[in-house]
């Protein structure tokens, strides 16, 4: 038999016990009762009592020992071996619970009679003939003071941890006194006496168990140092009244639910999750659920992870100020998740959570990998800054994969990609690169810049970690660049060519979901979105950057107040970003001043002479499209940039496929002919005329 199924058994034999000294303790009261109600000559007799329970008449026969029968003597050896099987290790919940929430002598034996009225359905019967009154088949303050020895008036009130426990419920109706209102034990209550112990099932829809399959086994060195700091200062706080909160602060919210799980295991606690929108709003539910949640700590070993982190001045005050009350009101093991330090909490202690060190991370893809894999982690931990949970959950769906091993790296690089994907799509339009290298005409100058680029995103870690650049900065760790040049001049096809050659995700920033109208939430959008660009690596793309990145002017009202402290925002956060963030405009002269300082590249996009715009028209077209005669000379002499090029190149191929024709010259310079006009550009019509003859003599 184990250990619990003993304990089980003894405990058992603790309410057989109570339960029949509890019995003898109403006979007795009730035996008074018969002397002197309207039946004396039967009060040796069988009781046959008429009790309605529901509607219609339920009779019950309860058999009572003769009053002279029930002594002192007796009652004391039903004492004694209630008190016998309760001098037992681990003691009976019971005697547990009146100890966890110092309970006196009679506050105990309260609970146990309103706990006997669900556990032994005689009680209910003795109940009705020990208060002398059929229709008070349930125990009341008025019988546990005429039932018990040593009663206290301070039972009734609602300090006492009876009531303030939720112990017991009263049902007191109308103008019923409060000393014979109906007490019923808490279910909860109930179900711990008789041995079963589980979390309140009015706790249960707001709380989500925290397993150990959702977190990583082992944990980083960095962050194993948080978790011991945090068990040392919460073993301090035992032989003081209550626990601090610990906050956990930062961006990285997995991170902090893993530190939070291994610290909870640590201390021998199971945590439970609860979002911070689960919390009522009303002040007499919520010190219901803090109650709730600290007697099921003291019943249970349970610690509570708080999720908080996306709660700032976007929401209402109201919501902070539920969180803040539900830490206070309540004791036991809190976690914070929040970004920054919240100074309203009575008790707390705070600490940075951070992703695992570059090294750490890298650390973990070789572990992963095996050996002689060095190479392929330096380049995952340098392009991706992952969670250690995450990069586990990662590398073991990786590696289920049917293909095998052959292809690990990049199917590792694209679930890596894939990871961030759902945080960025909210506030930015995914693009799909197709460009490359062979795709874009640029002169050799700005082609130098953009190879340049990609080469700064490959060597990151060199230069960063092992030359110990990143020891002397704290910001412009990142690679920013600035596209400069009219419309259709090739900056967005740059972007897709360093997405797709660095093959990392591409993110055109959609101003309709980032800007607002309300004060505060575009510096939200921005920080979730540079924050989840900087955990997978994904390249930003910020196309007509003069809307977002534009000049400061001068404060008029609080309308230009906020504008500036927008820019101010975004001046600064795009300092401190990691990754690869591009910003094409047309209208260079009107960013900021303080931004332009803020750029590593400014790439030029110049209005493609002769030369480029062959090469252009040379490329346009893909190899599977029929092609007759192009006379790529001619068309060079063309004023387009490469965007109306390919306008112009669509535009023929669809004229030439609806009369089933290969593309030729006729249909090309017809098409650039609307192209001209669409710009509102001078036309002249000999310049669009093509015939065979025309073309042979050029």
């Amino acid at each position: 038999m184990t250990d619990f199924a003993e304990w089980q058994k003894a405990n058992e034999e603790y309410l057989s016990a109570a339960l029949g000294w509890l019995r003898l303790r109403l006979e007795r009261l009730s035996g008074k009762h018969g002397g002197n109600n309207s039946y004396p000559e039967e009060r040796h007799a069988p009781k046959r009592i008429f009790l309605r329970w529901r509607p219609g008449t339920v009779e019950q026969t309860v058999h009572l020992l003769p009053p002279a029968n029930i002594t002192e003597d007796l009652i004391s050896e039903a004492a004694s071996a209630m008190e016998k099987a309760a001098d037992r290790q681990p003691a009976p919940a019971l005697t547990m619970l009146a100890e966890r929430f110092g309970l006196s002598n009679f506050e105990r034996d309260l609970l146990l009679l309103c706990a006997a009225i669900e556990l032994d359905t005689r009680i209910a019967s003795l109940c009705s003939l020990a208060q002398g009154e059929a229709s008070r088949s349930h125990p009341t303050f008025a019988l546990a003071m005429s039932l018990f020895e040593e009663p206290a008036w301070d039972v009734l009130s609602p300090e006492r941890p009876l009531r303030y426990w939720r112990l017991i419920e009263i049902n007191q109706p109308g103008a019923i006194a409060l000393t014979i209102s109906a007490l019923r034990a808490d279910e909860r209550v109930v179900n711990y006496i008789k041995g079963l112990n589980y979390l309140d099932d009015r706790l249960a829809p707001l709380l989500i168990p925290a397993g150990m399959e959702r977190h990583h086994k082992e944990i980083p060195a960095s962050q194993t140092e948080i978790v011991e700091s945090i068990i040392r200062q919460i073993g301090r706080a035992t032989a003081v009244p209550r626990y601090p909160s610990v906050q956990l602060l930062g961006a990285d919210s997995a991170s902090k639910k893993t530190v939070a799980y291994h610290a909870a295991a640590a201390l021998g606690l199971q945590l439970y999750h609860l979002p911070f929108d689960m919390l009522p709003s009303q002040p007499g539910e919520l010190e219901t659920l803090a109650r709730l949640w600290q007697r099921e700590s003291v019943l249970l070993p349970v610690a509570l992870f708080v999720d908080a982190h996306e709660l700032d001045s976007s929401h209402s005050a109201g919501q902070a100020a539920s969180v803040s009350r539900f830490l206070n009101r309540s004791n036991g093991v809190f976690f914070l998740d929040t970004r920054e330090m919240w100074q309203g909490l009575e008790s707390s202690v705070a600490f940075d959570i951070t992703k695992p060190t570059s090294g750490e991370q890298m650390a973990a893809w070789q572990a992963a990998f095996g050996d002689g894999t060095e190479e392929t982690a330096a380049r995952l931990s340098t392009q991706f800054n992952l969670s250690a949970d995450s990069i586990s959950r990662i590398i073991a769906a990786a590696s289920d994969d049917s293909e095998g091993a052959d292809g690990l790296e990049q199917r590792v690089w694209a679930a890596c990609n894939l990871l961030t994907r759902p945080r960025l799509d909210v506030l930015a339009q995914r693009l799909d690169p197709r460009a490359t290298w062979d795709d874009i005409v640029l002169p050799a100058h700005e082609m130098a810049l953009l190879r340049q680029i990609a080469s700064q995103v490959r060597q990151r870690r060199r230069v960063y970690e092992e030359w110990g650049f990143a020891r002397r900065m704290n910001r412009g760790l990142g690679i920013n660049a600035l596209c400069a040049g009219e419309s259709g001049t090739g900056k967005t096809m740059a972007a897709e060519v360093l997405a797709n050659d660095l093959k990392l995700n591409l993110y055109r920033i959609d101003l309709s979901a980032v800007v607002s109208k309300y004060i505060g939430e575009t510096e939200k959008n921005l920080r979730r979105l540079f924050d989840a660009a900087e955990d997978g690596g994904a390249i930003l793309f910020f196309d007509e950057a003069d809307a977002l990145f534009g000049k400061r002017s001068e404060v008029k009202d609080s309308h230009d107040r906020y504008a500036n402290i927008e820019i101010n925002y975004l001046l600064q956060r795009i300092e401190t970003y990691r990754g690869l963030a591009i910003l094409a405009t047309n209208m260079k002269s009107a960013l900021d001043t303080a931004f332009m300082r803020r750029l590593r590249f400014i790439v030029n996009f110049p209005f493609p002479g002769a030369t480029e715009r062959k090469q252009i028209w040379q490329r346009v077209f893909p190899p599977e499209t029929e092609t007759d005669g192009l006379d790529y000379a001619r068309l060079a002499l063309l004023n387009l940039t490469g965007g109306s090029i390919h306008n112009t190149a669509i535009n023929a191929a669809f004229m030439a496929a609806g009369e089933g024709l290969p593309v030729m010259m006729g249909h090309i310079l017809e098409s650039a002919r609307i192209e001209f006009k669409k710009l509102e550009r001078p036309v002249n019509d000999a310049d669009f005329r093509w015939t065979a003859r025309a073309g042979a003599g050029l």
